[in-house]
C-alpha cells in the first residue's frame, strides 16, 4: 500500500567488533506533504550520483534506547531526575468508561440519574432503556457483566452520597463525578487514588512520553479526582502530598507525608526547602518553552526529567535561591492553571486593563446577553460513535485588534498575536476579541477553548449556557492570556 506516515525504513547489518569501527549511520527525512510525492523523492533518491547526498550523519543515543532519528536534548538530560525519582507515587487518571451517565457538568443532574440507577424499583431492562452506556457490558470494564455490577451495588447498600465529586474532566473543565470504588460500575478501578485527594493538597499531570509536539505544554494542576484523558494521553497524576495515617499533621487536620523520594526529600532538606518548592518547581519547568524545546526529542522518549539547581547535594552557591525563584513562578503558574484558584487581576478584584478587553461577551446589537444568547449553536461539537463527542468547525471571525483594544492590551500584544478572533455562541451572542494565541492555546493534547465549547453545544449539554458559565470561558481565555505573558517572560 505505500510507505505510511510514521514508518522508517532501515537496513541493518552485522559486523564484526572491528568491522564496525569508523562506520556511520546517517539520516533523510522526505517531507513532502503528499504520500506519493514521498515515495517519489525517496525513489528518486536512489538515482542520485551520490547516495549520501541529502544524509546527515546521526549519533545514537544509547541512553534514550538507541532512536534512529535526531532528538533534541540537552546534555545534562541523564543527569536529571526523572519525575518519578522525585515524586515516587503517582496514580492513572480515571476512566469511567460511562462518561455520559457518570459525569455531568451539573451536580444535580448527575444525582438524579445515579439515584434510579440505585432504585430497586426500577428494572434492569428500565434502567438500560434510559442510560444505555450505564447498563453496557463490555470486557473492557473490570466486571464485565453490567447486570451483576448493578446487582452488586443494590446489595451493598445502594447509592453513597459521600461518592459525589469535584472532577478534573479535561484542562480548565471541571465537572462532577460519581464515584464507586468497588463492584466495576467505573470501567477502570483506582480504589487507592481518592483517599490520597483531600484539602490542601496539589496534583500535577504528566505523561510518560509525548505524543504530540513538544512545543505544547502538557501538565495542569488541580486540586481534584482527573480523568485518565486530563491529557489526551494517559494522564498520570502526581501528588505533593499522601494521606498517611500516624504521621504529621497539616492544617486541615489531614495526617500526611510528603510524596518524596529519599533522594528528593535529602535534596530539600539540605536547602530548608519544603515539597510545594519542588512540585511548583516542575510546573515552572513544565511550561518553559526553552526547556521544552531544548528536551523535544528526550520528552518523546520517556519521563521529563527535571534541572534542579544545586543536584543532588543541594549544596551549590545560589541553589536555595534559584530554586524559590522558580517555584514562584511556579505558583503563579499553579494558580492560573487551576479554574478552581481565583486569580487577582485575572479572574477577580480590579482586572488588569490588557486582560479586561479579551473575552468580552456582546451581541451583535450590543444589547444585554438573554434567552436564547445563551445557547452554543454555532456548531462546535456534536455525538459520534459511543456518545463521544467530537469538535466541530463553530463560527469564529479572526480580526486586527480595535484601537481601545490595542490602547488597553499595549505591550501584551506582541505575546498574544497579531490578530484576534470573535467567537461565536450562536447567530447574536460572541465573546469578542480572543487573541490568536490565547485561541490557539493547547495544553495536555486539546486546544482548550474548542475543546470546551465542543461539549457546551446546546445538543450536547442540554441546556443553554448559564451566566456563570459564559464568564468561565472568559475567565480561561484570560488565564491562558496570564500564563503566555508568564512564560514568555521567564
Amino acid at each position: 500500500p505505500g510507505i505510511k506516515v510514521g514508518t522508517s525504513i532501515v537496513l541493518l547489518s552485522k559486523a564484526s567488533a572491528t568491522e564496525s569501527v569508523g562506520k556511520r549511520v546517517l539520516y533523510r527525512d522526505f517531507h513532502q506533504p503528499r504520500a506519493g510525492a514521498r515515495r517519489q523523492a525517496l525513489l528518486n533518491s536512489l538515482e542520485a550520483p551520490d547516495i549520501n547526498a541529502g544524509y546527515s550523519p546521526l549519533e545514537c543515543n544509547i541512553a534514550l534506547g538507541l532512536p534512529f532519528k535526531p532528538m533534541a536534548v540537552s546534555d545534562g538530560w541523564q543527569d536529571w531526575p526523572a519525575l518519578p525519582d522525585l515524586f515516587p507515587t503517582s496514580f492513572p487518571g480515571v476512566q469511567t468508561k460511562r462518561d455520559a451517565f457518570l459525569i455531568d457538568v451539573d451536580l444535580n443532574r448527575l444525582k438524579a440519574r445515579v439515584a434510579e440507577y440505585f432504585n430497586p424499583d426500577f428494572s434492569h431492562d428500565e434502567i438500560a432503556r434510559r442510560y444505555p452506556v450505564a447498563m453496557k457490558s463490555s470486557s473492557g470494564f473490570t466486571v464485565n457483566d453490567s447486570h451483576s455490577v448493578r446487582g452488586a451495588l443494590l446489595k451493598q447498600g445502594g447509592l453513597n452520597p459521600d461518592g459525589f465529586v469535584r472532577h478534573a474532566y479535561r484542562p480548565f473543565d471541571t465537572r462532577w463525578l460519581y464515584w464507586e470504588a468497588g463492584y466495576g460500575l467505573l470501567g477502570r478501578l483506582v480504589p487507592d487514588y481518592k483517599p490520597h485527594v483531600f484539602e490542601g493538597n496539589l496534583w500535577f499531570s504528566a505523561v510518560p512520553r509525548l505524543r504530540r509536539d513538544a512545543a505544547e505544554a502538557q501538565s495542569t494542576v488541580t486540586t481534584h479526582i482527573a480523568s485518565l484523558h486530563l491529557n489526551e494521553w494517559s494522564a498520570s497524576m502526581f501528588p505533593a502530598w499522601l494521606r498517611d495515617n500516624g504521621l504529621g499533621i497539616d492544617p486541615n487536620g489531614t495526617e500526611r507525608r510528603p510524596n518524596l523520594s529519599l533522594s528528593a526529600q535529602h535534596y530539600l532538606d539540605s536547602m530548608g526547602a519544603r515539597v510545594e518548592e519542588l512540585f511548583h518547581h516542575v510546573i515552572a519547568t513544565l511550561h518553559d518553552p526553552d526547556y521544552r524545546i531544548a528536551n523535544a526529542g528526550a520528552l518523546r522518549m520517556e519521563w521529563p526529567r527535571i534541572p534542579l539547581p544545586g543536584w543532588p547535594d543541594g549544596v551549590a552557591d545560589g541553589a536555595a535561591d534559584a530554586l524559590a525563584e522558580s517555584a514562584a513562578r511556579g505558583r503563579q503558574l499553579a494558580a492560573l492553571l487551576d479554574s478552581d484558584t481565583p486569580v487577582t487581576g485575572v479572574t477577580t478584584d480590579s482586572l488588569r486593563p490588557e486582560l479586561a478587553a479579551i473575552a468580552v461577551p456582546m451581541t451583535t446589537d450590543g444589547s444585554n446577553m438573554a434567552g436564547d444568547d445563551f445557547a452554543v449553536s454555532a456548531g462546535w461539537g456534536h455525538f459520534g460513535t459511543g456518545e463521544a463527542v467530537m469538535p466541530g468547525q463553530g463560527r469564529i471571525v479572526e480580526r486586527g485588534y480595535t484601537d481601545d483594544e490595542r490602547a488597553a492590551m499595549a505591550d501584551a500584544i506582541p505575546k498574544l498575536g497579531d490578530t484576534t478572533f470573535d467567537v461565536y455562541l450562536n447567530g447574536r451572542a460572541y465573546w469578542r476579541n480572543v487573541p490568536a494565541a490565547v485561541w490557539n492555546y493547547q495544553l495536555g493534547g486539546y486546544q482548550v477553548l474548542k475543546k470546551w465549547l465542543s461539549y457546551r453545544e446546546r445538543r450536547v449539554l442540554d441546556r443553554p449556557l448559564l451566566p456563570v458559565d459564559v464568564q468561565h470561558f472568559s475567565n480561561t481565555a484570560r488565564r491562558i492570556a496570564a500564563i503566555s505573558s508568564l512564560v514568555a517572560n521567564t
